[in-house]
């Protein structure tokens, strides 16, 4: 066994909670050969192969398991660390944030400047997911969700507003388009039924978020349904009827043991703030 370099457990982290390594490397933001070889690096030290790969994706050994383990209390004792060394009166540290993606990319990203004039010594590390990031494993620290979530020990939830939905289309397109839609792994979302229900034609695609939808309404592939508190503002977009069809509410989730710490709480602030004052700006048209 050689002496380890600690980082590398960084990436075994990773690799463990994204399932591959081209997904590693999109949440560390490097090149997918540097995650592989940090894993060689990594199972070279500890004489153990950490990960095999089952249906295309890395799923943990036994030796894996109690890598990750070790890595997860790691990252908690350095977070530790960076909190207890921040100032009391000042938030600073990392905070990592979950979302779907059309939330990430076109409502929260938009609005980060005006909260890193406020607090220039938080952090946000955003993680863009369809599916639900888990708090209890230490995935993430707050998470937004699109629907009432299961009450946990681990974590605190609060309802912070309504996502209200209409029809979009193209600005400059024909209202005449065909519906787009979600691929089969997503027909749950009241969104997806509603577009199944729809009458009219289909487009030749689906996808697994909304935000690729916004890009092929822009292309002028279709129409489909959008949240109004993003799509009202994208210019490229029209509302086909003023009606909001259907709502979904937006929860926040902190875990509990962090919620005090003011870098925390300064996020969930800003997150209750951001909402309250969008809905504002949604109304039937």
């Amino acid at each position: 066994m050689q002496n380890m370099d600690w980082d590398d457990l960084r990436f075994v982290l990773a690799i463990a909670r994204a399932g591959t390594l081209a997904a590693a490397a999109r949440r560390l933001g490097v090149n997918q050969t540097t995650v592989s070889r940090r894993l060689d690096a990594a199972e070279t030290s500890l004489g153990a192969r950490l990960f095999d790969r089952v249906n295309g994706a890395l799923r943990p050994t036994a030796a894996g398991t109690v890598a990750i383990s070790r890595a997860a209390q790691m990252e908690e004792q350095v977070r530790a660390l960076e909190t207890g060394i921040a100032s009391d009166d000042e938030a600073a540290g990392r905070v990592r944030l979950t979302a779907v993606p059309i939330l990430v990319n076109r409502l929260l990203v938009p609005n980060l400047p005006r909260f890193y004039d406020a607090y220039p010594r938080i952090e946000i590390e955003l993680i863009a997911e369809p599916r639900n990031v888990s708090l209890s494993r230490r995935e993430a620290d707050i998470a937004l969700r699109l629907s009432r979530p299961e009450h946990g020990a681990a974590t605190l939830t609060r309802r912070i507003g309504l996502l209200g939905y209409a029809a979009y289309g193209p600005r400059e397109g024909d209202d005449d388009l065909p519906w787009i839609g979600y691929e089969e792994n997503q027909w749950h979302l009241p969104q997806a039924q509603w577009l199944i229900a729809a009458q009219g034609r289909l487009a030749a695609m689906s996808f697994n978020d909304a935000d690729g939808i916004v890009e092929a309404i822009h292309a002028g592939l279709g129409k489909s349904l959008l949240p109004c508190l993003i799509a009202d503002h994208d210019m490229r977009l029209k509302r086909l009827n003023p009606d909001i069809v259907l709502s979904r509410e937006v929860w926040l989730l902190a875990h509990r043991d962090l919620r005090q710490q003011r870098r925390v709480d300064a996020v969930v602030t800003w997150l209750q703030n951001l909402f309250t004052n969008s809905a504002r700006n949604v109304m039937h048209r």
